[in-house]
């Protein structure tokens, strides 16, 4: 005879079954930026491993990020480069961004006999990737570098042909450092490049860079470690050429965050602050029954994001980006805990 208390535990066992099994049968599906793809990859596996929730990422840079969401082919995108109101508009309806990490962008370079890091400045980069600087031994380089020998060797400029975050965070510091790059090139995902020959995505800036002599190209910092390539020490505000790391960065993002979290770090006031800095977001309609998406599915978004932006910490610094400040973290809890299905809140 089955008595109350083993009908009890039987109901609470198919409860954790069902819950489980449910979970397991939850895809979740993203694209976009390829600056953060390294710890998303890490973080999404690790999640699945906890939750049984799969999470397909593909990195197809931050422009096809945002156009896959507002097309509403994915559950949630991922750019380096917050949305404009005109893309906020396009949209059709609210979207929120929640920012993960924050990461630096370096600039990258194959130099020959070269043994310890190079100085830049931002003229420096903007003449170079305007093509007014062509030589490795350019007298304005040797200028900033008189340490080192720098070799008579043509320079080969790599940047994005694809649309991108990163792009936009490098010419978005160009554009605050230096006037007639802002009147000429702008900040941009996708700008009309004065020079240059494109890679696309992070990776391919990378292996054309490595595969270059001369070369010099910008990626995220986790892409100039995993492959072994040379970056500079980038001259601040204050005169001081940093070096990017996890301090640094976070140096960067010591101002003021707006609600909604929209903010360029590039080009900081800190004295020791790294000037190509920035986070970067997972971007999701805030209202989610839309295309006939289910409750489940909106849920186990929710969760993962509140998971990222808490336990999913952990992570970053494993991988080269820098953790979320606690200011970062509370407002996201406030826009997380915004997200509703049918007008009604996912999370409490």
């Amino acid at each position: 005879m089955i008595t109350f208390k083993k009908l009890i535990l039987s109901l609470a066992i198919s409860l954790i079954v069902g819950s489980s099994l449910l979970a397991q049968s939850i895809e979740l599906t993203g694209s976009g930026a390829t600056f953060p793809e390294p710890l998303y990859r890490k973080m999404f596996d690790e999640y699945n491993k906890q939750t049984g929730v799969k999470v397909n990422y593909q990195g197809i840079g931050s422009g096809g990020g945002i156009k896959q969401l507002t097309d509403k082919v994915t559950d949630f995108g991922a750019t380096d480069a917050f949305m404009s109101e005109s893309e906020l508009k396009a949209a059709g309806q609210d979207i929120i961004h929640i920012p993960t990490c924050l990461g630096a962008v370096v600039v990258i370079y194959n130099v020959p006999g070269i043994n310890k890091p190079l100085k830049l400045s931002a003229n420096l980069i903007s003449d170079i990737f305007m093509g007014k600087i062509t030589s490795w031994d350019d007298a304005k380089i040797i200028a900033e570098n008189k340490d080192l020998k720098l070799p008579k060797l043509k320079i080969a400029v790599v940047r994005r042909s694809d649309s991108s975050g990163t792009t936009y965070i490098f010419t978005d510091y160009l554009s605050k450092a230096v006037p007639e790059w802002k009147s000429k090139v702008g900040t941009d995902k996708a700008p009309n490049w004065p020079t240059g020959v494109g890679a696309k995505g992070n990776p391919g800036v990378a292996d054309l860079v490595s595969r270059t002599p001369g070369a010099i190209g910008y990626v995220e910092l986790v892409y100039a470690l995993q492959n072994k390539i040379a970056f500079a020490d980038i001259k601040n505000k204050s005169g001081k050429y940093i070096t990017p790391t996890f301090q640094s960065v976070s140096l960067a993002a010591q101002v003021q965050i707006a609600d909604d979290t929209r903010v360029s770090l590039t080009d900081t006031s800190a004295a020791d602050g790294y000037p190509i800095a920035s986070f970067t977001w997972l971007i999701v309609y805030k209202e989610q029954n839309y295309n006939n998406r289910s409750l489940a599915k909106a849920q186990a978004l929710a969760n993962l994001l509140w998971w990222i932006v808490h336990s999913g910490q952990q992570f970053n610094e494993g991988l080269n980006y820098a953790k979320l400040p606690q200011a970062v973290v509370e407002k996201c809890e406030l826009l997380l805990k915004s997200l509703t299905y049918d007008g009604k809140r996912i999370l409490n």
